[in-house]
């Protein structure tokens, strides 16, 4: 899904990954099953796992019976097998399966607050978390308008954060995100359109894109045709682009937000201007497959793009695509940062802002029929 870091660095140490089941409720016990069966993630990465042992088993019979490799007793994780931390406290979250409840949510919640807490020790360099359900998650007291913001709050992150979607080779990230349509024009001005640009280089790179290309959107409709249908264009959306683009990125735009993502094939990553602009085209690009970042924060955190589906729960009918996904793009990630924070790699000290491109920012006017 992305590219790995080169095999002939050494890496200090293992990348170590902390697993939650997500929505106990839905498909997300029994994806984490089906991943964890894969003896190849267990050579990637020490795998810790957040769930109960009964819990866990209960996931592996969902999931088909598959073989899962545990380490014995209170051996850590390593490559011979995943290890679990067991609190004893899946009982006091009577979920029930296919339904929306506290008791979900807040079973959610526990398991995410000890993931955090790893983090925060110093053991953990990443989170990959199953389905959530956003209604059980407000039914058990989550206030925040979405898990980026709550991960924040819980980490007292202040710094720039934006939810980023990865379809294949593609990652967007974006200036708004989950926010009344009315209010996402005010919200687009040059400092946080920069802010957004600046992330998806920095991300991308993380993911293993040395000089990440990236194209950014228009708000308003044929790129607002020369101030005929909005100025944002022309008074914030250019204006960041260039001074990106002035910093040493690779970035391009405004373009049509009709037109844009048929010129993929040139961007590493696309920045968008509001949530649907980008998520329609991902998702028809790569629903099965795709994943969603949690980008910013002081840690990777990933997880399937897609829901809790309710109506499979239990079935085994599950694909595992867009959780292996999310899985390696953790470890790419966190693998990129440790070796960054080692020093091993000449270069990866800071995110490398100059590139070898000399292509000006462009703005693009194309009149289409819709």
């Amino acid at each position: 899904m992305v590219e790995a870091i080169d095999p002939q660095l050494p890496l200090p140490r293992r990348p170590r990954i902390a697993v939650t089941l997500g929505d106990p409720s839905g498909i997300g016990p029994e994806l984490i099953a089906k991943l964890l069966s894969n003896p190849v993630n267990r050579q990637r990465a020490d795998i810790v796992l957040l769930a109960d042992k009964p819990e866990f088993q209960s996931a592996i019979s969902d999931a088909g019976d598959v073989d899962v490799a545990i380490s014995p007793g209170s051996e850590p994780a390593g490559p011979h097998g995943i290890q679990i931390l067991d609190d004893n406290s899946a009982a006091q979250y009577p979920a029930t399966r296919g339904e929306v409840s506290k008791a979900s949510g807040a079973r959610s919640i526990h398991q995410l607050k000890r993931a955090l807490k790893l983090v925060q020790a110093g053991e953990i360099d990443a989170i990959v978390f199953a389905p959530l359900n956003k209604s059980s998650l407000k039914l058990a007291g989550m206030t925040e308008e979405d898990e980026l913001r709550w991960f924040a709050n819980q980490l007292d992150f202040k710094g720039v954060t934006s939810e980023i979607n990865i379809a294949g080779p593609l990652w967007t990230g974006r200036v708004t995100s989950h926010i009344g349509v009315e209010e996402v024009a005010q919200r687009i001005t040059k400092e946080s359109t920069l802010k957004a640009i600046e992330l998806l280089h920095r991300l991308r790179w993380e993911s293993g894109i040395e000089s990440p290309r990236l194209g950014v959107c228009a708000l308003n409709p044929h790129n607002g045709e020369n101030g005929a249908f909005g100025r944002q264009e022309i008074d914030h959306i250019r204006p960041a682009v260039e001074a990106a683009h002035e910093s040493g990125i690779d970035v391009q735009g405004p373009f049509p937000c009709d037109t844009i993502f048929l010129k993929r094939q040139h961007f590493d990553g696309i920045v968008t201007m509001y949530h649907d602009q980008g998520q329609i085209a991902m998702k028809l690009l790569s629903f099965d497959g795709g994943v969603t970042v949690q980008g910013g924060l002081p840690i990777p955190i990933a997880t399937p793009a897609h829901g809790t589906a309710f109506d499979i729960a239990g079935k085994n009918l599950a694909a595992v695509t867009s959780t292996q996904n999310a899985f390696d793009v953790a470890v790419t990630m966190a693998e990129r940062r440790i070796l960054r924070e080692s020093g091993l790699q000449l270069g990866l000290e800071t995110v490398p802002m100059k590139t070898e491109s000399s292509q000006p920012a462009l703005v693009e006017v194309v009149s289409s029929c819709c």
